[in-house]
């Protein structure tokens, strides 16, 4: 986050950077004290996941560029550990993620708890930027 102005010339961010000098003839919105966002953010997804012998039908592509469609330029999807590792789950989203068109994070899922799963969530924020976990107490033999 930071405080900036944003310049917009035809629709197209242009600039972001403190104090932009504009002409007389550009319509000026003050968001003084807001959040700009260049569109929606979608904080909870599922895209091209597999649950109970089932999967979703949209990928990262299909899923994000109907979002797009609908003003969402941002998701952050839910990452499934693979055999209760984390970084097993991270590598398998990572590969789902190269069909991105558009930005996105990840929220972990945590399926079991070990001391290996600890230590993963160290790596998970320390290294990958991963700060975001959610316990499942539910599903009890499917995740």
């Amino acid at each position: 986050m930071e405080v900036a102005d944003v310049y917009v010339e035809d629709g197209i961010i242009v600039a972001v950077r403190p104090n932009i000098k504009v002409g007389d003839d550009v319509t000026v919105l003050d968001a003084t004290g807001k959040f700009v966002m260049p569109g929606g953010i979608d904080p909870h997804t599922h895209l091209d996941m597999e649950f109970m012998g089932s999967g979703t039908i949209d990928d990262f592509f299909s899923g994000q560029a109907a979002a797009l469609a609908g003003g969402t330029t941002m998701h952050i999807d839910f990452v499934i550990p693979v055999n209760g590792s984390l970084l097993s789950g991270l590598e398998a989203y990572e590969k789902k993620s190269k069909k991105s068109c558009m930005d996105y994070g990840f929220h972990m899922a945590i399926t079991k708890w070990d001391e290996v799963v600890s230590k993963e969530m160290e790596i998970m924020v320390n290294e990958k930027g991963i700060n975001s976990f959610k316990f499942f107490m539910a599903y009890k033999g499917s995740l």
